[in-house]
C-alpha cells in the first residue's frame, strides 16, 4: 500500500491569513521611500510615494540606459565622449531625492527589506528585456571586505539573489573580489572616479567560463565600476558583460 503523506500536513488557509495578519501587526512592512508602515502585507510601496518615484522611460541612451530628451538622439552626452567597456546598462529609477533617501536607508540603514520592492519593481519593467540579453550569470559588485564588516551585507548581492529569485538567472557571487578599499565616489568627478576603482577588482578564477553576465548595483553614475568590471571579466574569456541597475544617476 503506498503512502501520499509526505509528512507534512497543508496549513489551512485560515491559519496562514491570520499568521500574515499578526505580523502585520507585531512586524509591518515599510515603505521603502518614506518608511512608515504600509496597511497591507499584499503592498510594498505606499500611494503617495510611488507617485514620487520616477521610472526610466523611452526614450534611453543605447548604451548606459539613461533617459534621453529627445526621441531622435539615441546616445546620451556621456556616452558619445566616454568609450564604455561594458556593453549596455539597464537602470530602474531616475535616482532623485525620494530614491535617494531610500537608498541611503537600504545601504546605511539595515533596512535589507527594501529589496523585495526593488527587485520586484526591476523585474516588471524589464524581465523580458533582460532575458532577451541571455545572460548566463548575475554578478554583484562585491564590497572590501572592510566595508561589509562594518556594513553587515552587500547591497547589490541580497539585490542579485532577490533577482534570480525573480529571473531564474543564477547569482556569481564567487568570481569577483574588491581587493582595493576605496574611497566614497558620492563626491568624486569622472577623472576621479576611474583613478579611484582602478585596479579595485580582481578575479578569483582565471577561465569564468561564461560568455554573457548582468553585473548587478545600486547606481549608475559614470559606469567606471562597470567598466572596470568589464575589463577584467571580458579579459577572462566573457563576450558581453551588461549592468543592471537601481537607479540613474544625474550625469556628472
Amino acid at each position: 500500500m503506498k503512502c501520499n503523506n509526505s509528512g507534512k500536513e497543508r496549513v489551512p488557509d485560515f491559519l496562514t491569513k491570520t499568521g500574515e495578519f499578526l505580523l502585520d501587526l507585531i512586524y509591518p512592512r515599510r515603505c521603502p521611500v518614506c518608511d512608515d508602515a504600509l496597511p497591507f502585507r499584499g503592498h510594498l510601496i505606499c500611494t503617495t510615494c510611488a507617485e514620487k518615484l520616477v521610472p526610466v522611460r523611452e526614450p534611453r541612451c543605447r548604451k548606459c540606459g539613461r533617459m534621453l530628451s529627445f526621441d531622435t538622439d539615441e546616445y546620451c552626452r556621456d556616452c558619445v565622449t566616454v568609450s564604455h567597456t561594458f556593453d549596455r546598462c539597464i537602470s530602474a529609477f531616475v535616482y532623485n531625492d525620494p530614491m535617494q533617501e531610500s537608498v541611503f536607508r537600504f545601504k546605511y540603514g539595515n533596512r535589507r527589506e527594501y529589496v523585495q520592492f526593488f527587485a520586484q519593481a526591476i523585474s516588471e519593467m524589464y524581465k523580458n528585456e533582460i532575458m532577451d540579453l541571455k545572460a548566463e550569470a548575475l554578478i554583484p559588485v562585491p564590497l572590501h571586505k572592510n566595508r561589509q564588516e562594518k556594513r553587515g551585507f552587500n547591497q547589490a548581492e541580497i539585490l542579485a539573489f532577490k533577482l534570480s529569485d525573480m529571473l531564474g538567472i543564477p547569482v556569481r557571487n564567487d568570481l569577483l573580489i574588491r581587493v582595493k578599499d576605496t574611497e566614497p565616489q558620492k563626491m568624486l568627478s569622472r577623472e576621479e572616479r576611474r583613478k579611484n576603482l582602478k585596479k579595485a577588482f580582481q578575479l578569483s578564477l582565471c577561465d569564468v567560463k561564461l560568455k554573457r553576465v548582468i553585473v548587478i548595483d545600486d547606481i549608475y553614475t559614470t559606469g567606471s565600476t562597470l567598466d572596470e568590471i568589464a575589463f577584467l571579466l571580458k579579459g577572462a574569456g566573457v563576450r558581453e558583460v551588461y549592468g543592471l541597475t537601481l537607479c540613474s544617476g544625474t550625469p556628472l
